[in-house]
This record gives C-alpha cells, structure tokens and sequence, in this order.
C-alpha cells in the first residue's frame, strides 16, 4: 500500500497525484490519496509518497499544512515508515521547491526514511508535471521493491 500525500493550492500537484496513483495501480500496487493529510489517519508500516506544491515564499498549501503541524508538534516514531517526495515549484524563486524540503526533514525528524532523492518538478519546464513525475516513477518503484 502506497498513501499518496497530496498538497496543492491551484490543483497541479493533485492532478499529478492522480496521475501517479493510477500509474501505481497499473504496476500493481494499492494506492490511496489524502487530500487532507492526517498524522492519526496514516499507517506508519506503509510506504508514503508526498506530492506537493510550494506555494508563495516557499510555503505548504493549505491543505497540507495542518498535517506539516501534526507532525512538528507531535512526538510520533516514524523509523517504520519508508517515503518519497515529488515537490512542484516555480525556479525563480530563491524558495525552489521548499514545501518538499520542509516536509521531508519533518519526516525525517521523526525517523522516516526517505526511499530516494526528492523529484523537484520545475513548473517553468518544456515537460508537464506529470509527464516529469511519471518519468521518476520506476526509479521509486525500484526502491520499493529493494525494500521489500
């Protein structure tokens, strides 16, 4: 089972999310998406993958940002749990892709460790989100499976 974090202001992430997930079920795997991330409703013996915007200076979306407070206020051990991020983000800014930045030391605070390096995504690029995110794909599937 993957849980599918999703963040996203203007619905890019979310339609990358969907994306990723329908991929993921093709290759076999469960998948399930949280639009409203939360830390009590989240297996920590699953693999998470986090799909986020950073929105404004580097911020979290809105909806992703009462689960980033879970988690920064919360003591949860997490050394179970496997992850991966896939962060959109506008290269102009000095803020480059921040909300995954945030949210993958978060996890890491607590224990978590990270599958593979995290997807930064480029919104100003020729490729579409998705098409980038797909690209990535194997390489996390790949780790999967390794941990397996």
């Amino acid at each position: 089972m993957i849980e599918i974090l999703v963040g996203s202001q203007m619905g890019a992430a979310e339609y990358v999310a969907e994306q990723v997930a329908e991929t993921l079920v093709q290759a076999g795997y469960e998948t399930k998406l949280h639009l409203q991330p939360d830390l009590d409703q989240l297996s920590p013996t699953k693999v998470w993958l986090v799909i986020t915007s950073t929105y404004g200076a580097g911020d979290l979306p809105d909806n992703i940002q009462p689960f980033a407070d879970q988690l920064a206020q919360d003591r949860c051990d997490l050394t179970t749990l496997s992850f991966a991020v896939i962060t959109l983000g506008d290269s102009s800014y000095d803020t480059f892709c921040y909300a995954g930045k945030t949210l993958r030391q978060l996890l890491q605070q607590h224990g978590a460790k990270p599958l593979i390096e995290n997807l930064e995504i480029d919104v100003l690029a020729a490729d579409l989100p998705e098409e980038q995110a797909l690209a990535w794909l194997p390489q996390l599937v790949n780790s999967i499976k390794k941990g397996e």
